[in-house]
């Protein structure tokens, strides 16, 4: 059976949601609060300079998704691409799909002109992913990941 990827629209907020539910749930145990969760990826829809959502089609039913966010890079003169919140649906893993979705983002990455890479994170435990990703070419950073552990969107008063 033939995939097909394609821009990612409003029609599939919901099918999105789901995805990026189940992802959560999967990869970091975490239960993410729905409407939060759709206003999130609504806002992709609503200002495309935040990313890009992808689906991938499997027998004309939607069979996994991706995301691009873009990070400048003053040292480079280019762009990297980040690719987020990837999910396949469990029965359709083992298919290709996101090797057909990385093709994709791959290949509008080559015709943009100015995209040096991509770049990804993945859970430190999670081995399959890691494969998936070093088969299509990709390999470990250099760099480690850092991140705040608490939102910066808050009160400010309570900054040390």
């Amino acid at each position: 059976m033939a995939i097909t990827v394609r821009n990612a629209d409003k029609r599939d907020i919901g099918a999105l949601v789901e995805f990026n539910s189940a992802l959560a749930l999967e990869t970091e145990g975490k239960r993410l609060e729905r409407d939060e969760l759709r206003r999130g990826v609504a806002a992709i829809f609503d200002d495309p300079d935040k990313g890009a959502y992808y689906v991938a089609e499997y027998g004309g039913r939607r069979a996994g998704t991706l995301m691009i966010t873009t990070e400048w890079s003053d040292w480079e003169n280019a762009y990297y691409w980040w690719i987020q919140s990837v999910y396949v649906l469990p029965e359709f893993r083992g298919k290709g799909i996101y090797k057909a979705l990385y093709r994709h983002v791959r290949d509008l990455a080559r015709s943009h002109g100015q995209v040096r890479g991509f770049k990804l994170y993945v859970e430190q435990n999670n081995q399959t992913a890691k494969q998936v990703y070093e088969k299509l070419g990709m390999s470990r950073a250099v760099h480690d990941i850092y991140e705040t552990a608490e939102p910066l969107n808050g009160d400010p008063s309570r900054d040390g």
